[in-house]
C-alpha cells in the first residue's frame, strides 16, 4: 500500500487499485498534485481487506485486468460487503461489452487509460463534486443520499438511478442530467445548463454557438430509450422547443 504525499487531500480521498506499478505511481502523483489524497494497492485482495466501510474513501479507481482477482470481481465483493463507495474503471479494455458490464455491476464510470489526465480529472471531479452542489429551489439537497420523484429514485452517492425497482444503465454524463432534471422536476431547464452540468460551465461545444443543443438532444434521446428499455410506457422527459427539457413530476404516489 502506498500512502499519499499530501495527507490533507482537500479535494477528496481516492483509492487506486492497479497491478501496474509505473501507472500507479504516475497517476497517484498526478492526483496528489491536484490535491487529492491517494492510497494505492497492487491487487484486489489487499484493497478489499482495507475497504471495509464507505468512510475509507470517496472514490475507487479500479483496473479491470489484474492477476488472481480482476476488477469486476473486486467491485462485486465490495457491493456484497455493503461498501457503496463510487467506483470508476480505468482500463485498456475499450470494448463496449466491458463498459456495459461495469455499469451494470454498479460502477459509475468507465474510462480508457489512454485518455489524458485532464479528461480523467474532469470525470473524477464530476463524481466527487456532484454531492457538494447547493440545494435546489424546492429544498432538495444534492448532497442527500436519495432523490425520489414518483417512480424515479436517484442515489446521489453511488451515481445509480432506478425506475421503480429496476436499475437504469446510465453513463456518468447521463446520470448527471437525470439527477439535475429530477432535482428540479416540473421546471424547464435550458439546453446550456444541462450541457454545463455534464461538461462544466463555459465548455466549448463545437458546431458554433448552438452546438451544445445538438449534444444535449442526443443525450436526452439516449436517456429516453434507456428508460423505455425498462418501461415501454416511460414518458417523463418533455421538451420545451427552443429552450430545453423538464422532468414531469407525475403521480408522486406511484404512477
Amino acid at each position: 500500500m502506498i500512502g499519499s504525499a499530501k495527507p490533507d487531500g482537500a479535494r477528496g480521498r481516492i483509492v487506486l487499485i492497479d497491478d501496474d506499478p509505473l501507472f500507479r505511481e504516475s497517476l497517484a502523483a498526478n492526483l496528489e498534485e491536484a490535491d487529492f489524497r491517494v492510497t494505492s494497492f497492487a491487487d484486489g485482495q489487499t484493497a478489499l481487506a482495507e475497504l471495509t466501510d464507505t468512510a475509507a474513501a470517496d472514490l475507487v479507481l479500479l483496473d479491470w485486468r489484474m492477476p488472481e482477482m480482476n476488477g469486476i470481481e473486486v467491485l462485486r465483493r465490495l457491493r456484497r460487503q455493503g461498501v457503496e463507495i463510487p467506483v470508476m474503471f480505468l482500463t485498456v479494455l475499450s470494448d463496449q461489452l466491458f463498459e456495459e458490464a461495469a455499469l451494470l455491476g454498479g460502477a459509475v464510470d468507465f474510462i480508457e487509460k489512454s485518455r489524458s489526465f485532464t479528461i480523467l480529472l474532469k470525470r473524477v471531479s464530476l463524481i466527487l463534486d456532484g454531492a457538494k452542489s447547493r440545494a435546489s429551489d424546492d429544498g432538495t439537497s444534492a448532497a442527500s443520499e436519495t432523490i425520489r420523484r414518483g417512480r424515479l429514485t436517484v442515489n446521489v452517492k453511488t451515481k445509480r438511478a432506478f425506475w421503480g425497482d429496476k436499475p437504469v444503465d446510465l453513463t456518468l454524463a447521463e446520470f448527471e442530467v437525470v439527477r439535475r432534471l429530477g432535482e428540479r422536476a416540473g421546471e424547464d431547464i435550458g439546453y446550456r445548463e444541462l450541457y454545463d452540468q455534464v461538461h462544466g460551465e463555459g465548455f466549448l461545444a463545437g458546431e458554433g454557438d448552438t452546438g451544445y443543443r445538438t449534444n444535449v438532444r442526443a443525450l436526452i434521446k439516449r436517456l429516453r430509450q434507456k428508460f423505455r428499455d425498462v418501461d415501454p410506457e416511460f414518458d417523463q422527459i418533455s421538451n420545451y422547443p427552443g429552450f430545453g427539457y423538464r422532468w414531469e413530476p407525475g403521480n408522486a404516489e406511484g404512477e
